[in-house]
């Protein structure tokens, strides 16, 4: 028998099977594709021709190789499922919570919060512009939610989830794309997308913290609000974007 001859005999079943597999994984079947290509490995490691081959290569240089690059495509296409956006946006509501909690508590004193007059209190000017207290403490409470972000939610979906991402429009596409361009772009806080792709946006959010006691009951009457939203809205998505606040959660206009 010719060595061509050789090859044909031990090889094809084996192709024909990993043919059958990727058939089965085009309707949706992923089960029984792996149950192919084991059925595949199991017959070529009693066959000869795969003797020859070491380690990971062991079922055909070109297979495995095949089988990575599959790998890394369906990773990079994953996006979230419902239950895993309605998980992180239980754990953004936490976050706003513990940031507000704990700035508050270290600010003012166990058990105290700022009233509304502390609120609209001047605590020094930048650039001839007064600073309240209320953006000061905003600040802070961004950075704790922040911390509590990377430290809950990026360990659970690290190639989902960005931190202040900054999008810019690409005049030659009219498509939002990173920038880090200040001018007409936007930063929301957290953005949800598809693995290891920021700019293929699922949901949008921001965190607020309302210091008075009218803009604590309806944060999204709170100026400049709606207007950011809208923005936002125009990267695209699966849901509208939202706030989130620690006294009522996830806000959607």
């Amino acid at each position: 028998m010719s060595r061509l001859s050789r090859w044909t005999f031990f090889l094809g079943p084996l192709l024909l099977q990993i043919a059958c597999a990727t058939t089965h994984a085009e309707r949706g079947t992923p089960g029984r594709y792996e149950q192919s290509l084991d059925s595949a490995t199991s017959g070529c490691l009693r066959s000869l021709a795969c003797a020859t081959q070491e380690g990971s290569d062991a079922v055909i240089p070109w297979l495995s190789s095949a089988a990575r690059a599959t790998g890394a495509v369906l990773t990079a296409l994953k996006t979230l499922e419902a239950a895993e956006v309605a998980r992180i946006e239980h754990l953004l509501v936490q976050c706003a919570r513990e940031a507000d909690f704990e700035v508050n508590e270290r600010e003012y004193g166990r058990g105290k919060r700022p009233d509304d007059a502390e609120c609209e209190r001047v605590v020094r000017y930048e650039n001839g512009k007064p600073v309240l207290r209320r953006m000061d403490l905003g600040t802070m409470k961004h950075d704790v939610a922040f911390a509590c972000v990377r430290r809950e939610i990026l360990k659970l979906f690290p190639d989902n989830v960005s931190i202040e991402p900054r999008y810019g429009l690409d005049s030659a596409t009219a498509r939002y794309v990173l920038t880090q361009q200040w001018r007409d772009s936007l930063k929301p806080d957290v953005v949800l997308h598809a693995a290891r792709d920021p700019t293929r946006i699922q949901c949008v959010y921001d965190f607020k913290f309302p210091c008075s006691a009218a803009n604590k009951s309806d944060p999204l009457g709170s100026s400049g609000v709606s207007a950011q939203l809208a923005k936002y809205q125009e990267l695209g998505g699966n849901c509208p974007p939202a706030i989130v606040t620690p006294q009522l959660g996830i806000n959607r206009e």
